[in-house]
Order: C-alpha cells, then sequence, then structure tokens
C-alpha cells in the first residue's frame, strides 16, 4: 500500500455527509444557534441553570456548521485548484502593471 504524498482528496464519508449538508439553507444553522440561545435564556429564567448552559453551548458548533456548510457550497470538496477560492487570493497579472 503505497500513500500519495499531494492526495488531499475527501474520504467517501466527508462526500456522503457534504452531499447531505449541501442540501440544508445556510439559514438553518443562523436559526439554530438562535434557538438554542432563545432556549437556554428561557431555561435560565425558570432556575433551570446547569441545563441552560450546556443548550446555550451549542450556539457556537451550528455556527460554525454553518460556515462550514457554506464553504462546500460555495468551494465544494475535491475541486482542482483552478477553480479554488486560493485562485482569489492574488491578483491577475498584468491587473496593476
Amino acid at each position: 500500500m503505497s500513500i500519495q504524498k499531494n492526495d488531499h482528496s475527501e474520504g467517501k464519508v466527508a462526500k456522503a455527509i457534504e452531499s447531505q449538508t449541501a442540501k440544508l439553507p445556510s439559514d438553518t444553522f443562523l436559526w439554530a444557534a438562535l434557538g438554542s440561545m432563545a432556549v437556554s435564556a428561557t431555561l435560565k429564567i425558570f432556575g433551570k441553570n446547569h441545563t441552560a448552559l450546556f443548550v446555550g453551548q451549542w450556539a457556537a458548533p451550528f455556527l460554525l456548521l454553518g460556515v462550514y456548510n457554506k464553504i462546500v457550497k460555495v468551494e465544494g470538496s475535491d475541486q482542482d485548484d483552478s477553480s479554488s477560492i486560493s485562485r482569489y487570493a492574488e491578483p491577475e497579472k498584468g491587473f496593476n502593471e
């Protein structure tokens, strides 16, 4: 079994997850984060402090999943370098020459 040094392709599991999460609208994760904050505040009001902290901590992972989802939708996985975001990092030759 040989290992290729420059093989940066996604595995089968990552491709399967990305194909399913790409079907979700990007704002789903934003609403999930806001919902977890609202539920957390409600639990805090009712004196369920430990549960409120637990639920309140879900907001950050939901937002991170939203960012990941957006990147996958915009960039996709396993695209060649010519269509990657890296082509936007440097100005084109002859642009300001």
